[in-house]
Protein backbone atom coordinates (compact mmCIF):
# COMPACT_ATOMS: atom_id res chain seq x y z
CA UNK A 1 0.00 0.00 0.00
CA UNK A 2 2.47 2.61 0.65
CA UNK A 3 4.41 1.76 -2.57
CA UNK A 4 1.45 3.20 -4.21
CA UNK A 5 0.77 5.91 -1.86
CA UNK A 6 4.60 7.06 -2.48
CA UNK A 7 3.40 6.81 -6.20
CA UNK A 8 0.34 8.69 -5.78
CA UNK A 9 2.13 11.80 -3.48
CA UNK A 10 5.34 11.81 -6.52
CA UNK A 11 2.46 11.82 -9.30
CA UNK A 12 0.49 14.65 -7.42
CA UNK A 13 3.95 16.97 -7.04
CA UNK A 14 4.68 16.68 -11.07
CA UNK A 15 0.67 17.38 -11.74
CA UNK A 16 1.06 20.53 -9.50
CA UNK A 17 3.79 21.59 -11.61
CA UNK A 18 2.78 21.17 -14.83
CA UNK A 19 -0.32 23.36 -13.34
CA UNK A 20 1.99 26.16 -13.47
CA UNK A 21 3.19 25.52 -16.70
CA UNK A 22 1.91 28.31 -19.07
CA UNK A 23 1.85 25.77 -22.34
CA UNK A 24 -0.62 24.00 -20.34
CA UNK A 25 -2.91 26.69 -18.98
CA UNK A 26 -3.22 27.99 -22.39
CA UNK A 27 -4.57 24.69 -23.52
CA UNK A 28 -8.08 24.06 -22.04
CA UNK A 29 -8.97 20.89 -22.70
CA UNK A 30 -5.12 19.57 -20.59
CA UNK A 31 -5.56 22.21 -17.99
CA UNK A 32 -9.15 20.86 -17.34
CA UNK A 33 -8.02 17.38 -17.30
CA UNK A 34 -4.95 17.98 -15.23
CA UNK A 35 -7.02 20.11 -12.86
CA UNK A 36 -9.46 17.08 -12.39
CA UNK A 37 -6.56 14.76 -11.74
CA UNK A 38 -4.86 16.62 -9.24
CA UNK A 39 -8.25 17.19 -7.43
CA UNK A 40 -9.10 13.33 -7.06
CA UNK A 41 -5.57 13.13 -5.96
CA UNK A 42 -5.50 15.73 -3.41
CA UNK A 43 -7.50 14.14 -0.79
CA UNK A 44 -5.31 10.56 -1.15
CA UNK A 45 -2.21 13.29 -0.49
CA UNK A 46 -2.94 14.95 2.36
CA UNK A 47 -4.46 11.95 4.17
CA UNK A 48 -0.71 10.20 3.18
CA UNK A 49 0.75 13.50 4.85
CA UNK A 50 -1.55 13.35 8.15
CA UNK A 51 -0.38 9.89 8.22
CA UNK A 52 3.47 10.54 7.84
CA UNK A 53 3.30 13.34 10.61
CA UNK A 54 1.53 10.93 13.18
CA UNK A 55 4.54 8.76 12.39
CA UNK A 56 6.53 11.56 13.43
CA UNK A 57 5.41 12.13 16.14
CA UNK A 58 5.13 8.28 17.68
CA UNK A 59 8.86 8.81 16.75
CA UNK A 60 9.39 11.57 18.94
CA UNK A 61 7.80 9.69 22.09
CA UNK A 62 9.52 6.34 21.82
CA UNK A 63 12.43 8.47 21.66
CA UNK A 64 11.64 10.69 24.88
CA UNK A 65 10.46 6.49 26.34
CA UNK A 66 13.93 5.31 25.49
CA UNK A 67 15.58 8.76 26.82
CA UNK A 68 14.04 10.65 29.38
CA UNK A 69 14.14 9.95 32.92
CA UNK A 70 11.56 12.28 33.40
CA UNK A 71 7.92 10.35 35.05
CA UNK A 72 5.69 13.46 34.29
CA UNK A 73 7.53 13.23 30.70
CA UNK A 74 7.51 9.56 30.41
CA UNK A 75 3.81 9.69 31.25
CA UNK A 76 2.78 11.93 29.20
CA UNK A 77 4.64 10.29 26.16
CA UNK A 78 3.15 7.19 26.96
CA UNK A 79 -0.35 9.23 26.72
CA UNK A 80 0.66 10.28 23.15
CA UNK A 81 2.09 6.84 22.10
CA UNK A 82 -0.98 5.60 22.61
CA UNK A 83 -3.56 8.04 20.85
CA UNK A 84 -0.58 8.34 18.22
CA UNK A 85 -0.82 4.75 17.44
CA UNK A 86 -4.92 4.67 17.38
CA UNK A 87 -4.39 7.43 15.36
CA UNK A 88 -1.86 5.35 12.56
CA UNK A 89 -4.53 2.88 12.45
CA UNK A 90 -7.77 4.79 11.54
CA UNK A 91 -5.91 6.95 9.05
CA UNK A 92 -4.91 3.97 7.49
CA UNK A 93 -7.89 2.31 7.03
CA UNK A 94 -9.25 5.65 5.50
CA UNK A 95 -5.97 5.77 3.22
CA UNK A 96 -7.27 2.15 1.69
CA UNK A 97 -10.89 3.23 0.84
CA UNK A 98 -9.29 6.18 -0.86
CA UNK A 99 -6.84 4.06 -2.74
CA UNK A 100 -9.87 2.03 -3.90
CA UNK A 101 -10.44 2.63 -8.00
CA UNK A 102 -13.50 5.25 -8.28
CA UNK A 103 -16.41 4.43 -10.67
CA UNK A 104 -16.69 7.02 -12.85
CA UNK A 105 -20.04 7.52 -12.71
CA UNK A 106 -20.42 7.66 -8.91
CA UNK A 107 -21.04 11.67 -9.06
CA UNK A 108 -23.43 11.69 -11.93
CA UNK A 109 -27.17 12.17 -11.95
CA UNK A 110 -29.35 9.19 -12.71
CA UNK A 111 -32.63 7.69 -14.40
CA UNK A 112 -34.24 5.26 -12.00
CA UNK A 113 -36.51 3.28 -14.31
CA UNK A 114 -39.23 1.53 -12.39
CA UNK A 115 -41.22 -1.71 -13.47
CA UNK A 116 -44.50 -3.08 -12.47
CA UNK A 117 -43.86 -6.77 -12.32
CA UNK A 118 -45.63 -9.97 -11.22
CA UNK A 119 -48.47 -9.10 -9.79
CA UNK A 120 -51.04 -7.20 -11.62
CA UNK A 121 -52.48 -3.49 -10.07
CA UNK A 122 -50.62 -4.89 -6.76
CA UNK A 123 -47.25 -4.41 -8.57
CA UNK A 124 -48.07 -1.51 -9.90
CA UNK A 125 -49.55 0.09 -7.15
CA UNK A 126 -46.05 -1.23 -5.22
CA UNK A 127 -44.05 0.82 -8.39
CA UNK A 128 -45.70 4.06 -7.18
CA UNK A 129 -44.45 3.45 -3.75
CA UNK A 130 -41.12 2.54 -5.05
CA UNK A 131 -41.25 5.84 -6.66
CA UNK A 132 -42.44 7.86 -3.83
CA UNK A 133 -39.76 6.26 -2.21
CA UNK A 134 -36.85 7.42 -4.14
CA UNK A 135 -38.78 10.63 -4.41
CA UNK A 136 -38.72 11.37 -0.44
CA UNK A 137 -34.76 10.46 -0.33
CA UNK A 138 -33.74 12.56 -3.10
CA UNK A 139 -35.42 15.18 -0.94
CA UNK A 140 -33.69 14.21 2.01
CA UNK A 141 -30.25 14.40 -0.10
CA UNK A 142 -31.30 17.91 -1.02
CA UNK A 143 -31.37 16.67 -4.64
CA UNK A 144 -33.80 17.53 -7.67
CA UNK A 145 -36.12 14.81 -8.97
CA UNK A 146 -38.32 15.16 -12.10
CA UNK A 147 -40.49 12.54 -14.13
CA UNK A 148 -39.76 11.84 -17.43
CA UNK A 149 -41.88 9.40 -18.87
CA UNK A 150 -44.73 7.37 -17.10
CA UNK A 151 -47.32 4.79 -18.05
CA UNK A 152 -49.75 5.07 -15.36
CA UNK A 153 -52.77 2.45 -14.46
CA UNK A 154 -55.38 4.95 -13.75
CA UNK A 155 -55.38 3.48 -10.63
CA UNK A 156 -52.96 5.44 -8.54
CA UNK A 157 -50.40 2.80 -9.87
CA UNK A 158 -47.86 2.92 -12.50
CA UNK A 159 -47.19 -0.08 -15.00
CA UNK A 160 -43.24 1.81 -16.03
CA UNK A 161 -42.08 4.92 -14.46
CA UNK A 162 -38.90 6.65 -15.30
CA UNK A 163 -37.30 9.31 -12.63
CA UNK A 164 -34.63 11.58 -13.32
CA UNK A 165 -32.84 12.52 -10.01
CA UNK A 166 -30.05 15.33 -10.23
CA UNK A 167 -27.72 15.67 -7.36
CA UNK A 168 -23.99 14.87 -6.38
CA UNK A 169 -23.30 11.74 -5.98
CA UNK A 170 -26.71 10.17 -6.68
CA UNK A 171 -25.34 7.27 -8.97
CA UNK A 172 -22.70 6.80 -5.90
CA UNK A 173 -25.70 6.40 -3.33
CA UNK A 174 -28.37 5.07 -5.67
CA UNK A 175 -26.79 2.52 -8.02
CA UNK A 176 -27.16 -0.36 -6.01
CA UNK A 177 -30.68 -0.04 -5.74
CA UNK A 178 -30.76 -1.84 -9.42
CA UNK A 179 -32.57 -4.88 -9.46
CA UNK A 180 -35.33 -7.29 -8.24
CA UNK A 181 -37.88 -5.85 -5.35
CA UNK A 182 -40.26 -8.22 -4.13
CA UNK A 183 -43.28 -7.01 -1.64
CA UNK A 184 -45.64 -8.72 0.29
CA UNK A 185 -48.47 -7.18 1.86
CA UNK A 186 -52.58 -7.09 1.84
CA UNK A 187 -53.79 -5.97 -0.86
CA UNK A 188 -56.03 -3.03 -0.28
CA UNK A 189 -58.76 -4.83 -2.79
CA UNK A 190 -58.42 -8.14 -1.06
CA UNK A 191 -61.76 -8.43 1.50
CA UNK A 192 -60.28 -12.02 3.23
CA UNK A 193 -57.16 -10.78 4.39
CA UNK A 194 -54.91 -12.81 2.56
CA UNK A 195 -51.14 -11.74 2.10
CA UNK A 196 -50.08 -11.30 -2.08
CA UNK A 197 -46.78 -11.50 -3.26
CA UNK A 198 -46.01 -9.08 -6.06
CA UNK A 199 -43.14 -7.43 -7.69
CA UNK A 200 -40.71 -4.72 -9.16
CA UNK A 201 -37.94 -4.21 -11.37
CA UNK A 202 -35.60 -1.21 -10.85
CA UNK A 203 -32.83 0.13 -13.12
CA UNK A 204 -30.68 2.84 -12.41
CA UNK A 205 -28.52 4.62 -15.12
CA UNK A 206 -26.02 7.28 -14.94
CA UNK A 207 -26.89 9.77 -17.16
CA UNK A 208 -24.73 9.85 -19.77
CA UNK A 209 -22.71 13.09 -21.54
CA UNK A 210 -22.28 13.72 -24.99
CA UNK A 211 -18.30 12.64 -24.25
CA UNK A 212 -20.07 9.24 -22.90
CA UNK A 213 -21.72 8.36 -25.80
CA UNK A 214 -21.79 9.19 -29.42
CA UNK A 215 -25.19 8.64 -31.58
CA UNK A 216 -25.51 8.74 -35.57
CA UNK A 217 -28.66 10.41 -36.04
CA UNK A 218 -29.44 8.27 -39.14
CA UNK A 219 -29.76 5.48 -36.15
CA UNK A 220 -32.71 7.32 -34.98
CA UNK A 221 -36.41 6.95 -35.51
CA UNK A 222 -38.86 9.66 -33.91
CA UNK A 223 -42.15 9.86 -33.73
CA UNK A 224 -44.46 12.12 -31.76
CA UNK A 225 -48.01 11.63 -30.66
CA UNK A 226 -50.46 13.07 -28.77
CA UNK A 227 -49.73 13.17 -24.48
CA UNK A 228 -51.74 10.81 -21.98
CA UNK A 229 -52.89 10.69 -18.31
CA UNK A 230 -51.85 13.80 -16.59
CA UNK A 231 -50.79 16.39 -17.89
CA UNK A 232 -53.45 19.54 -17.90
CA UNK A 233 -54.84 21.43 -21.01
CA UNK A 234 -52.30 20.14 -23.77
CA UNK A 235 -53.30 16.47 -23.00
CA UNK A 236 -54.70 15.19 -26.66
CA UNK A 237 -54.43 18.57 -28.63
CA UNK A 238 -50.92 18.79 -29.26
CA UNK A 239 -48.40 15.84 -30.66
CA UNK A 240 -45.77 16.81 -27.96
CA UNK A 241 -44.77 13.60 -26.66
CA UNK A 242 -41.97 11.69 -28.35
CA UNK A 243 -40.93 8.40 -28.77
CA UNK A 244 -37.42 8.07 -30.25
CA UNK A 245 -36.25 4.12 -30.95
CA UNK A 246 -32.44 3.58 -31.66
CA UNK A 247 -32.46 0.95 -34.62
CA UNK A 248 -29.26 -0.48 -33.93
CA UNK A 249 -30.07 -2.05 -30.21
CA UNK A 250 -33.82 -1.65 -30.48
CA UNK A 251 -34.00 0.14 -27.13
CA UNK A 252 -37.06 2.64 -27.42
CA UNK A 253 -37.03 5.73 -24.54
CA UNK A 254 -40.30 8.18 -24.36
CA UNK A 255 -40.62 11.48 -23.03
CA UNK A 256 -44.40 13.46 -23.01
CA UNK A 257 -43.85 15.34 -19.19
CA UNK A 258 -43.36 18.44 -20.80
CA UNK A 259 -45.90 20.54 -23.15
CA UNK A 260 -42.99 21.40 -25.36
CA UNK A 261 -42.10 18.84 -28.27
CA UNK A 262 -38.20 19.86 -28.23
CA UNK A 263 -37.77 19.41 -24.68
CA UNK A 264 -39.65 16.04 -24.64
CA UNK A 265 -36.92 15.35 -27.46
CA UNK A 266 -34.13 16.96 -25.76
CA UNK A 267 -35.21 14.66 -22.21
CA UNK A 268 -35.96 11.19 -24.21
CA UNK A 269 -32.39 11.90 -25.98
CA UNK A 270 -30.39 12.20 -22.84
CA UNK A 271 -32.45 9.00 -21.85
CA UNK A 272 -31.40 7.02 -24.91
CA UNK A 273 -28.05 8.29 -24.29
CA UNK A 274 -28.02 6.66 -20.40
CA UNK A 275 -29.52 3.82 -21.71
CA UNK A 276 -26.63 2.83 -24.30
CA UNK A 277 -24.15 3.95 -21.99
CA UNK A 278 -25.70 0.98 -19.51
CA UNK A 279 -25.19 -1.63 -22.30
CA UNK A 280 -21.23 -0.14 -22.04
CA UNK A 281 -21.44 -0.82 -18.97
CA UNK A 282 -23.08 -4.63 -18.83
CA UNK A 283 -20.74 -5.52 -20.99
CA UNK A 284 -17.32 -3.75 -19.33
CA UNK A 285 -18.99 -6.25 -16.08
CA UNK A 286 -19.25 -9.51 -18.05
CA UNK A 287 -16.18 -9.26 -19.40
CA UNK A 288 -14.87 -8.35 -15.53
CA UNK A 289 -16.94 -11.57 -14.47
CA UNK A 290 -14.48 -12.63 -11.76
CA UNK A 291 -14.50 -9.49 -10.17
CA UNK A 292 -17.91 -8.82 -10.66
CA UNK A 293 -18.62 -11.70 -8.28
CA UNK A 294 -16.59 -9.58 -5.59
CA UNK A 295 -19.37 -6.75 -5.89
CA UNK A 296 -22.77 -6.44 -4.19
CA UNK A 297 -25.23 -7.56 -7.17
CA UNK A 298 -24.75 -7.22 -11.09
CA UNK A 299 -27.77 -5.07 -10.75
CA UNK A 300 -29.38 -7.31 -13.50
CA UNK A 301 -33.06 -7.03 -13.36
CA UNK A 302 -34.05 -10.81 -12.84
CA UNK A 303 -31.57 -10.92 -9.70
CA UNK A 304 -33.96 -10.58 -5.91
CA UNK A 305 -32.28 -8.49 -4.47
CA UNK A 306 -34.76 -7.27 -1.54
CA UNK A 307 -38.27 -8.13 0.26
CA UNK A 308 -40.55 -5.73 1.52
CA UNK A 309 -42.57 -7.35 4.13
CA UNK A 310 -45.45 -4.93 4.93
CA UNK A 311 -47.45 -7.24 7.79
CA UNK A 312 -43.78 -7.33 9.81
CA UNK A 313 -42.94 -3.69 9.38
CA UNK A 314 -39.53 -5.35 7.96
CA UNK A 315 -36.93 -4.57 4.81
CA UNK A 316 -34.15 -7.83 4.15
CA UNK A 317 -31.59 -6.99 1.61
CA UNK A 318 -30.88 -10.63 0.33
CA UNK A 319 -27.12 -9.63 -1.45
CA UNK A 320 -25.88 -8.94 2.35
CA UNK A 321 -28.73 -10.27 4.62
CA UNK A 322 -29.33 -7.28 6.13
CA UNK A 323 -33.31 -7.33 7.85
CA UNK A 324 -34.64 -4.29 9.38
CA UNK A 325 -37.74 -3.49 10.97
CA UNK A 326 -38.31 -0.41 10.26
CA UNK A 327 -40.31 -0.32 6.29
CA UNK A 328 -42.40 2.43 7.39
CA UNK A 329 -39.51 4.65 7.71
CA UNK A 330 -37.57 3.18 4.59
CA UNK A 331 -41.11 4.05 2.93
CA UNK A 332 -40.88 7.30 3.90
CA UNK A 333 -37.33 7.93 2.10
CA UNK A 334 -34.87 7.38 5.22
CA UNK A 335 -33.09 4.86 2.96
CA UNK A 336 -29.35 5.45 4.48
CA UNK A 337 -29.11 2.62 6.96
CA UNK A 338 -29.35 0.20 3.98
CA UNK A 339 -27.33 2.60 1.25
CA UNK A 340 -24.58 2.84 4.03
CA UNK A 341 -24.28 -1.26 4.55
CA UNK A 342 -24.51 -2.29 1.09
CA UNK A 343 -21.66 0.84 0.33
CA UNK A 344 -19.55 -0.67 2.92
CA UNK A 345 -19.79 -4.47 2.28
CA UNK A 346 -18.96 -3.34 -1.04
CA UNK A 347 -15.94 -1.74 -0.16
CA UNK A 348 -14.68 -4.77 1.76
CA UNK A 349 -15.18 -6.82 -0.86
CA UNK A 350 -13.58 -4.79 -3.92
CA UNK A 351 -10.74 -4.00 -0.55
CA UNK A 352 -10.01 -8.04 -0.42
CA UNK A 353 -10.08 -8.37 -4.37
CA UNK A 354 -6.82 -5.98 -4.47
CA UNK A 355 -5.02 -7.28 -1.20
CA UNK A 356 -5.94 -4.27 0.53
Amino acid sequence: MFNKLHEVFEKYKEITEKLSDSSVISDMKIYQQLSKEHSDLKPIVEKYLEYKKVQDSIKEAEAILHDSKDNDLIELAEMELKDGRDQLNKIEEELKLLLLPKDPFDEKNIYIEIRAGTGGDEASLFAADLLRMYVRYAERCGWKSEIIDANDTGLGGYKEVVLLVKGKNAYSRLKFEAGGHRVQRIPQTESSGRIHTSACTVAVLPEADDVDVHIDQKDLRIDVYRSSGAGGQHVNTTDSAVRITHIPTGIVVACQEERSQIKNKEKAMKLLKSKILEMEIEKQKNELAESRKQQVGSGDRSERIRTYNFPQNRLTDHRINLTVYNLDMVMEGDLDEIIDALNTYDQAERLKSIGL
